[in-house]
């Protein structure tokens, strides 16, 4: 963006006051945070004064050199005029001070993962004039290490243990327990120190002038929307680089000035079940990060959560009844005026109370179930709309197993039920272990005192996360609940010595890579590994799933070839098999031996006789698959691998393999060095072997149709087969092994007696395939793309290699996802179009599906909708993701 052409732009947007110059639907500019915070202005709820920088500020920021836009600094003074205006004090002021925070706030949600700096515009004067102002040196001297302690770890980017360190010290000196027990006088002493340690480590003082400290924290804002936590965080959850995020300056109010003070988080649902209760935590005389950074174990909103949670501590319903009434009362308009739950933060100032964030609250799968239908049935929301409510992928969380109810649970201590679910895995202390063990395919229980920030690719790598210390709403918790991972939090019984290895709790000590299980749904921890069992997909699940289906268009397929995926398929609602790889019936031990003779046989007649042994294994195979299947369309691809792929390779192996089969070791070795390739995935595969030695084809062909026919007679749902050809690259191809196919089916058919339909069709994963669909749809009924491949042939990249490099190529914004992961809808995705147009003028009614990994993938998936194709296919598991993603795509497309 040229800076001559922003002379009249507006970084700025003000709120507070009663009114505000933004509002909610302007999210995109102001981000998520801001928008919500003029839209509560509007709406005359108590939002202490402030403005926000707008995201494109950030965004000129980054393609400026890191420069601010002109405009800027002028537009900021004028919002700090009116902050001041409105709650007449003054910037800076020694006298006077206004206080400020300074916040991210990009458009989408990433809890924890960029900075804040509370408590700005205190100095070495203004603490002295805030102790005047307030009455109370002991808090104004408390704010004053917090903005050192808080400022110099984001702005000056020194370590925050250090200050810890300081402040252990001076607790141990004068045997305080808790920071609530320093008098303004140790604070002064602390401070003291805090600064001495800034100098030593930075060669300057901690800075004394407001607007440095301002510009500073802005600075500290933009930059961390770069830090490595928030570029993983946004990978994870596809949010775009080019964003940016917003800075909001908004007045101070202060939690920490005594017993009439207090600061809190709040979920209008549970989060964690979607129970329509108010849910969250508080602290009497905190600020708000005491309660989200699990620095103090906070207590409950309602006298009903404290005491089913067992609290001694009184709730703030208790303890706080005229501001808890008013409290209750501007939630339900919250709820009500945004139509979902929502995730709020806000802070009691001597009885007064102020609101100082609304969002739509991040919940695991099973409350955004809950609570779509919830909301349905109570006529807040329509159903079109809560099918919309659900994030698909999240739906992941509940298609994996829970603890068997009657298993045996040696139970080592409870904490609280932060994020449901239950994992078993070895202990790990510390965020890189966890992410080492992952890549090893360990799985691992990540155990901390606190989860930060900074943890976020442990929490990843983990199946499940433990913390010592934090509540309900502590960065462990929120996050882990996003990710769907189980999470305990606040097990304070757990003395965790991460140096040593090992933590101990009631008497008892377990040491890392001892295994251990966590349930999150009710705050346990367990020695060793319980018996698991299935989810029931019932309830909520069924009913939301319901709606899904009366709304979408793409039919849902699964990518199974054993009895298990296919059952798990169909349990989860697939409408066929779009994908059974039958090389996978070929690895099996009962027949390789087989495999391997047929590939060392010297001729056709050799080849044919090993094949024969072949053939029953896999017309059983197709057997169990159809009557699985119920007459539900089943495509099945025919032999795909190069045949090096089932031999041996090493002489060692060889030998091994000689030995078990009787198979002549020589003749395996000299066979393996004869079929080796430079570049096998280009190489002698596919329907490439179907040319070279039909002989293969023939009998799958023949098992396929032998099975469909053994359905038919016996009276069960006659199957519909759909024979694919993988591979193809040209119509002459498509012509031969269509010709084929025919002339094999035909054959067992008047064998059979049986008047059977079955249809031939082809893979599309070649350029060259998309671009001659007219050509192949003269002999194939239905096109299936093979995105893994059509990925890897149309980028020239491997997958299997692609991991090492493409990192580079993210982090670098040359590719905004993996490729693989999500489809590239402008290479790969024209190809597709183009295929889809070319075969449909050449054949109007040919059967369009994709079969690849894109498959399950929501964005992908919405592609497919706007392109028209017929149906999608994806693993198992990922089904239901899939039937979720493809009526919000119907939704879409309807506009």
């Amino acid at each position: 963006m040229p800076v001559d052409t922003l002379t009249k732009a507006r970084w700025v947007y003000a709120f507070g006051g009663g009114g505000a110059d933004g509002d909610a639907s302007m999210k995109n500019l102001l981000g998520g945070k801001g928008a919500n915070l003029a839209e509560m202005s509007s709406l005359g709820l108590p939002v202490p004064p402030g403005f926000t920088i707008t995201t494109e500020a950030c965004v000129h920021y980054y393609s400026n050199g890191k420069q601010y836009p002109v405009e800027l600094a002028d537009q900021v003074k004028a919002g700090l005029a009116k902050i001041e205006e409105i709650t007449g004090k003054n910037f800076g002021d020694v006298a006077n001070p206004l206080l400020v925070s300074v916040r991210s706030g990009a458009r989408a949600s990433m809890p924890g993962m960029m900075d804040t700096v509370l408590n700005l515009g205190l100095n070495d004067e203004t603490v002295e004039g805030l102790a005047k102002l307030s009455g109370d040196r002991r808090f104004a001297y408390d704010s004053y290490r917090r903005f050192i302690q808080m400022y110099s770890n984001v702005v000056l980017n020194l370590e925050h243990h250090m200050f810890e360190e300081i402040l252990d010290d001076h607790k141990d000196r004068l045997d305080v327990q808790v920071d609530t027990g320093l008098t303004a006088d140790d604070w002064a002493e602390v401070i003291k120190d805090y600064k001495n340690a800034v100098r030593d480590q930075l060669g300057k003082p901690f800075p004394q002038d407001a607007q440095e400290q301002l510009w500073g924290a802005v600075g500290a804002v933009f930059a961390s929307w770069m830090n490595d936590r928030a570029k993983f965080y946004r990978r994870m959850h596809d949010i775009p680089e080019s964003w940016g995020t917003a800075v909001n300056i908004q007045s101070m109010v202060f939690g920490n000035m005594g017993d009439t003070s207090a600061t809190g988080v709040a979920f209008t649902r549970n989060p964690s079940n979607g129970d329509n209760r108010l849910y969250g935590e508080f602290l009497i005389n905190a600020q708000g990060e005491d309660v989200v950074a699990g620095i103090r174990t906070p207590q409950s909103l309602t006298k009903a959560a404290r005491e089913e949670m067992g609290d001694v501590a009184p709730s703030m319903e208790e303890a706080m009844p005229e501001v808890f009434a008013q409290f209750k009362s501007v939630v339900e308009t919250l709820e009500r005026h945004y139509r979902d739950m929502q995730d709020i933060e806000f802070t009691v100032e001597r009885g007064t109370l102020y609101m100082l964030q609304t969002r739509n609250g991040k919940r695991t799968a099973k409350a955004a179930l809950k609570i779509a239908v919830d909301m349905a049935a109570e006529g807040v929301i329509s159903k079109e709309e809560g099918i919309g409510r659900v994030e698909p992928a999240s739906l992941d969380q509940l298609l994996h197993p829970t603890i068997d109810p009657t298993a045996h649970r040696d139970v080592i201590t409870t904490g609280l039920p932060a994020s449901p679910g239950a994992a078993t895995g070895k202990i790990v202390f510390d965020s890189d272990a966890a992410e080492k063990a992952n890549a090893a395919g360990e799985s691992v229980i990540l155990v901390r005192e606190e989860t930060s920030p900074e943890d976020i690719h442990g929490m990843h790598a983990a199946r499940g996360i433990i913390t010592a210390r934090g509540g309900m709403t502590s960065h462990a918790a929120v996050v882990a609940r996003g990710m769907g991972r189980p999470c305990v939090s606040g097990a304070g019984d757990v003395s965790i010595f991460a140096k040593e290895g090992l933590f101990r709790v009631r008497g008892r000590e377990f040491k890392a890579g001892e295994i251990i299980t966590i349930d999150g749904s009710t705050g346990e921890i367990l020695a060793g590994s319980p018996k698991m069992i299935e989810p029931e997909l019932t309830g909520d699940f069924a009913t939301l799933m319901g709606w899904a289906d009366q709304v979408r268009r793409l039919k849902v397929r699964a990518n199974a070839e054993t009895p298990l995926d296919a059952k798990t398929a169909r349990q989860f609602g697939a409408e066929g098999i779009g994908l059974c790889r039958t090389e996978h019936m070929f690895f099996d031990d009962t027949r390789i031996a087989a495999v391997r003779e047929m590939i060392l046989a010297d001729d056709e007649k050799g080849r044919r006789t090993a094949l024969a042994k072949i053939a029953p294994f896999q017309k059983a195979d197709f057997v169990e698959l159809f009557t699985i299947m119920e007459g539900l369309p089943v495509t099945i691809r025919l032999l795909d691998p190069p045949l090096h792929e089932f031999l041996p390779h090493t002489e060692e192996d060889v030998q091994a393999v000689a030995t078990a089969t009787g198979l002549d070791a020589a003749k395996l070795l000299r066979r393996a060095k004869e079929l080796h390739e430079t570049n096998p995935m280009l190489g002698h595969r596919g329907c490439r072997l179907g040319v070279s030695y039909p002989e293969i084809y023939e009998m799958q062909v023949r098992a396929i149709i032998e099975a469909a026919c053994e359905i038919a007679k016996s009276g069960k749902a006659a199957p519909v087969p759909e024979i694919m050809h993988p591979l193809v690259a040209k119509g002459e191809e498509m012509k031969y092994l269509r010709d084929l196919t025919d002339r094999v089916a035909k054959a067992v058919l008047e064998e059979q007696g049986v008047d059977l339909k079955y249809t031939v069709g082809t893979m599309i994963e070649l350029p060259r395939a998309a671009l001659r669909a007219a050509d192949l749809a003269a002999n194939a009924e239905f096109f299936s793309f093979g995105t893994n491949d059509l990925t890897q042939t149309t980028f020239g990249i491997s997958r299997d290699d692609a991991g090492k490099f493409l990192g580079a190529y993210i982090d670098k914004g040359i590719f905004e996802k993996d490729p693989f992961v999500s489809l590239d809808q402008e290479g790969v995705g024209d190809l597709i179009r183009i295929a889809a147009e070319r075969g449909r003028a050449a054949r109007p009614d040919v059967k369009l599906g994709i079969c690849g990994e894109h498959g399950g993938d929501p964005a992908s998936i919405s592609f497919c909708e706007k392109v028209g194709l017929d149906y999608v296919s994806c693993s198992p598991y990922r089904v239901p993701i899939a039937r979720l993603a493809a009526a919000q795509a119907a939704l879409a497309a309807k506009g």
